[in-house]
C-alpha cells in the first residue's frame, strides 16, 4: 500500500507543469526510444500553429514535431527531408513540401507552421520569413486523444519509432495554439519579444514526460 501511494505521489509530481523559460531539451544521441512526450491542454483542433526552435548538425532525415491520434499517425507532423532538402508539414496524413529553406547546421532556427481546416491552407515560417500558402485536403478537425512527441517520429499512436529518423540536437521554446497566428505574432515569437504563449502547449507551463536520455539544460547564449 505504501509503495502504491509513493508511486501515485511520484506520478502526480511528474505531471506538474514546469516553466522551461531559458531552458532547452538536449537529445545527445541516436536512439529508437529516447523522447519527450508533451501533454496538450486541448484535444479537438480545427486550426493550429506550432512554433519551435531547433539546433542540429544532422545530415539525414529527421523529425521536428510529431502529433498522432488513434486515427492518424501524422495528424500534425513537421519533418526534414534531407534528400530533397525540404521541410515537410503533414496535416492529417497529407504532406506538403517546402524547398529553398536555408537550413544550416549548428545554428538555431525558428520554425512556425500554421493550418486551418476551414480553408485547408498550410503555411510555413522559417526564421521569420513566410513561404507560400498551400492547400491540403485536410478540411476536418484533428480529433481524438493526441500524443505529441519530440525527438522521435510516430508511425503509430505513441510508437513505431525509427532511430534513423530521430532528432539529435537541442530544441527549445515549443508552443502550440488552437488557431493560426498572424504574421506580427509570429515575428514577435521569432524575435523573442512578448507574445501570447501557446494555449495548447506552453513552454513556460509545459506538462511533459521524458523517456531515455534527454537532458534539460540552460539554453546556450552567445557571450560578447
Amino acid at each position: 500500500m505504501k509503495l502504491l501511494l509513493l508511486l501515485a505521489m511520484l506520478t502526480a509530481c511528474a505531471a506538474v507543469p514546469q516553466d522551461l523559460s531559458g531552458k532547452m531539451f538536449t537529445f545527445p544521441q541516436q536512439t529508437s526510444s529516447s523522447h519527450v512526450r508533451l501533454t496538450a491542454s486541448k484535444q479537438n483542433l480545427a486550426a493550429a500553429t506550432v512554433c519551435h526552435r531547433s539546433f542540429t548538425d544532422l545530415r539525414r532525415d529527421h523529425i521536428l514535431f510529431s502529433l498522432a491520434t488513434p486515427s492518424s499517425a501524422n495528424d500534425f507532423l513537421i519533418f526534414w527531408d534531407e534528400a530533397n532538402q525540404e521541410i515537410e508539414p503533414h496535416i492529417k496524413n497529407v504532406k506538403t513540401e517546402y524547398k529553398g529553406m536555408d537550413y544550416k547546421n549548428n545554428m538555431w532556427h525558428s520554425i512556425c507552421t500554421t493550418w486551418d481546416s476551414v480553408d485547408g491552407l498550410v503555411q510555413l515560417w522559417f526564421d521569420g520569413q513566410p513561404t507560400i500558402r498551400k492547400f491540403v485536403n485536410a478540411q476536418s478537425s484533428i480529433a481524438g486523444a493526441p500524443i505529441i512527441i519530440l525527438g522521435q517520429e510516430q508511425d503509430s499512436h505513441g510508437g513505431g519509432f525509427d532511430m534513423k529518423q530521430c532528432f539529435i540536437g537541442m530544441m527549445s521554446d515549443v508552443h502550440m495554439w488552437d488557431h493560426t497566428l498572424s504574421s506580427c505574432e509570429i515575428q514577435k515569437y521569432v524575435d523573442g519579444l512578448n507574445f501570447s504563449p501557446g494555449n495548447v502547449l506552453n513552454w513556460s507551463e509545459l506538462d511533459f514526460q521524458i523517456t531515455g536520455r534527454v537532458l534539460i539544460e540552460d539554453k546556450q547564449k552567445m557571450c560578447y
